[in-house]
Order: structure tokens, then C-alpha cells, then sequence
């Protein structure tokens, strides 16, 4: 699949305009829904909340993670619905947000990988 993903952490002032998919499983503290401006909120798309939990956004688990969180994608039910979705939305920019703090070992970016693998 060739989709056009860009990856923004929600915090930071919108980059571009395009179809704004937030990827985390739980709301972002201090974002109101309407400055948001989402498209979708993937949340079922998000690694599951043990994953998460055991993770903790430590850059030494960061390799573990991202196996473990792509047999999580390559087992859920809900991603054909989420790539169709993405699909008709390509002749748009697809913006992936989530709100962790580091922007090189978070789950938007395996997820983005693990599209770009399909």
C-alpha cells in the first residue's frame, strides 16, 4: 500500500492540512476535541493497554515493542476497516497524531511502518 502518512505529535501546531487520524488508545491530556480537528480517532488500532502499560515509552523496550505491536496489527480484526478508510482518503495528505513525548519510539511510528509493509 502507498499511502502519503505524515506523523505529528497533537501537541504541536497543525503542519498541514489533510485527514487528521489520532492512533492513541487513550484521549491526550489538555487537548479539547474541537481543536483536535480530527478526522478519526483510531483507538482500536492503538497497541492494547497492557502493551502500552509494559512499554512506558522507554526507548530500551522500543524493538520489543514494535514486534510485539505489529503481531498485535497483524491479528486485529479492525484493520482492514482502518487501511479501507485510509484508502479513500489518499488523494489527501493522512496525518497520523499521537501524543507521546518521543518522536522516533512511540506506536504511530511502527504503525506507519507496518502500512507502509503491507
Amino acid at each position: 500500500m502507498i499511502l502519503k502518512v505524515t506523523l505529528e505529535r497533537i501537541y504541536q501546531k497543525p503542519q498541514a492540512s489533510g485527514f487528521r487520524v489520532l492512533v492513541d488508545r487513550i484521549w491526550p491530556r489538555g487537548i479539547s476535541k474541537v481543536n483536535a480537528a480530527l478526522d478519526l480517532w483510531a483507538k482500536t488500532i492503538a497497541p492494547s493497554a497492557e502493551l502500552r502499560k509494559w512499554f512506558g515509552h522507554d526507548p530500551s523496550k522500543y524493538a520489543e515493542f514494535k514486534k510485539r505491536y505489529s503481531a498485535e496489527l497483524a491479528a486485529n480484526p479492525d484493520l482492514p476497516d482502518f487501511v479501507k478508510t485510509l484508502k479513500a482518503h489518499e488523494q489527501d495528505p493522512i496525518i497520523m497524531l499521537y501524543g507521546a513525548k518521543d518522536e522516533t519510539h512511540n506506536q504511530a511510528v511502527v504503525l506507519s511502518e507496518f502500512l507502509k509493509n503491507k
